[in-house]
């Protein structure tokens, strides 16, 4: 696929890809009812401790045979030893077409190291309740979610799912901006999502979102999920995922409405 890969055998110990970091998304188009997803990935860089993987989504018509691109998005991925999961296990490289493409990949590689760093020194925000809160401020739109992690929930090591909490903040997020403006919202985009600790079965977190910028036409919101794991392992609450929301506000007709300012 793409003129890509792996030139080394898969390391002899048994392991497991988790989900480190998903790049910025934009909902291009939505999925309808009754369409046919189409999801496609390929690897397109690899560090010594971790893989990016490129993933395109269309979705098809199958009555009229129509297709179209609905997102697109770069997931990183390190491997973790299924022995010892606090264990990073080194990654196979692959062959590249040119060496622009290893450049390049370096460079994202290089960029998001980065960001992830620079996010996780910002992690010591707690959103605290407000009385009464005015409309269109911050206090009136925050909202959280708590949720007890369960085996549905988890990978067969006991860690949750990616794409389990990334739900659970989109669905908080999407209250946020309902709140907001009162009317049908959806989202926009998704900012880069940093999976900064794994979150172990029986954990309980608190998804938590607020508003933190309007325009004309969309919503910036800030989430974050902390988790207590008190179950096996007593330890102090942690900052696991953090990321920012983009959403639109939409009429009944499916039109983008201004946004009520944030006071």
């Amino acid at each position: 696929m793409g003129g890509l890969h792996h030139t080394v055998p898969i390391p002899r110990e048994p392991c497991v890809a988790a989900l480190a970091r998903v790049e910025r998304t934009d909902f291009l188009s939505p999925v309808c009812i009754g369409e046919v997803a189409n999801v496609s990935a390929e690897i397109t860089y690899t560090s010594r401790h971790s893989v990016e993987v490129q993933v395109n989504v269309m979705s098809e018509n199958i009555l009229t045979g129509a297709k179209k691109v609905t997102n697109k998005a770069t997931l990183w991925y390190v491997p973790l030893s299924l022995k010892n999961v606090n264990k990073v296990l080194e990654v196979p490289p692959i062959q590249y077409a040119r060496k622009e493409q290893e450049d390049e990949g370096r460079k994202r590689y290089e960029e998001q190291k980065l960001d992830r760093l620079e996010t996780k020194q910002r992690n010591g925000d707690v959103i605290f309740p407000v009385i009464n809160p005015e409309p269109h401020t911050v206090g009136y739109s925050q909202s959280s979610l708590i949720h007890l992690v369960g085996p549905s929930d988890c990978t067969l090591l006991g860690f949750v799912h990616g794409g389990v909490t990334m739900k659970l903040m989109d669905e908080v997020a999407g209250i946020v901006a309902a709140r907001h403006c009162k009317t049908n919202i959806v989202t926009a985009s998704v900012d880069a999502i940093n999976f900064h600790e794994k979150i172990k079965k029986g954990s309980v977190i608190t998804i938590s979102g607020r508003m933190t910028f309007t325009s004309n036409k969309s919503m910036e919101i800030e989430v974050f999920v902390d988790a207590d794991p008190f179950v096996d392992e007593p330890r102090e609450r942690y900052r696991a995922v953090s990321a920012f929301f983009t959403y639109v506000s939409l009429s009944k007709e499916g039109k983008p409405l201004p946004v009520p300012q944030l006071l």
